[in-house]
């Protein structure tokens, strides 16, 4: 039996990045979806994994980054999304929430083996950590309209290749089983 987990990829974000205003239009249209699928996702007990950049802010843990985050130019963005107590949370300074973090050892630990991703952005973190998922022989679940791009065109060139060259499945948050 397949045991999943909703990673969350840097919606805990200041938005002060030099792509932020070309984000924005697509994040304003995924936190509400990532917010409902947080919901199922905590009825179900389902695992709710953040893994968030750390802004390249080294002495920073995630109540930092978070707080960080709701001082930053869009709060609004930021507070629905709000890791609960039971939130998992870990932090990534790269591109794969894989890459140098310590998620497999605690997908290894919480019997995961099926990720279902949502976050930002999706050209970017969200199509290296599902060919790095991919890699890991993962079950991978992209939520399409709970992911949020700079570029469509990039972005929807991300998600087929997912399909296509990952065998992730690819859908709409409200098709999805959390």
């Amino acid at each position: 039996m397949s045991r999943k987990a909703l990673i969350v990829i840097d919606m805990i974000n200041p938005y002060d990045h030099k792509d932020a205003e070309q984000l924005l239009p697509s994040a304003e249209r995924a936190v509400p979806v990532i917010t409902r699928m947080l919901e199922a996702a905590r009825r179900s007990g389902t695992h709710v994994i953040y893994v968030n950049d750390n802004f390249g802010d080294w002495r920073s843990h995630h109540g930092e980054i978070v707080d960080a985050a709701m001082a930053g130019v869009r709060p609004d963005l930021v507070e629905p999304l709000r890791p609960d107590d039971d939130s998992l949370f870990v932090v990534k300074a790269r591109h794969s929430i894989f890459y140098e973090t310590p998620l497999p050892y605690l997908l290894h630990q919480l019997g995961v083996d099926h990720l279902v991703l949502t976050g930002q952005v999706t050209e970017q973190c969200i199509l290296y950590s599902a060919l790095d998922a991919h890699i890991r022989h993962m079950d991978l679940t992209i939520a399409r309209d709970g992911v949020a791009h700079i570029y469509a065109d990039l972005a929807d060139a991300a998600l087929r290749m997912t399909e296509r060259n990952m065998g992730a499945r690819v859908s709409a948050a409200e098709e999805i089983a959390l």
